[in-house]
């Protein structure tokens, strides 16, 4: 699969099962549909189910910034605003869900904080950016 943003080919790295389409080169990932839900349950993060429903009828963002064609189906994606600060791009046809680097961590970040705190939930987190991508720079 080729990366949205800078044409790299991606590579597969799979966490829990759940394999994720990774830029090595910008750090973005892709989550084919579904894989989002999974991974987020996988870290503990059970409540974000809300959030994750409403993502197929959220209202598209004008942010000015060139739209970006979804890496499986090429048609223009839109951009949705999750959790009102990590801007992501969601391709129209339901295929996936385009995060640029260091959103996937800002995400759980700002998911962790809603979460009723379990011990697992942040370590579980922290380990998966640790190993599958590499968080904010």
């Amino acid at each position: 699969m080729i990366c949205p943003v800078c044409q790299s080919d991606m590579i597969v790295v799979e966490h829990n099962r759940i394999e994720l389409d990774y830029c090595a080169a910008c750090h973005g990932v892709w989550f084919d549909a579904g894989e989002l839900e999974l991974l987020l349950g996988s870290l503990g993060l059970d409540g974000a189910g809300r959030l994750l429903g409403d993502i197929p009828e959220a209202a598209e963002v004008d942010t000015g910034e060139e739209k970006r064609r979804c890496p499986f189906c090429r048609r223009k994606m839109k951009k949705v605003d999750l959790e009102k600060k990590v801007l992501v791009d969601l391709c129209p046809q339901g295929e996936g869900i385009w995060f640029d680097g260091g959103e996937v961590g800002e995400l759980i970040g700002r998911l962790f904080q809603k979460t009723p705190h379990q011990p697992d939930v942040l370590q579980n987190a922290i380990e998966f950016l640790g190993e599958v991508i590499k968080p904010w720079e």
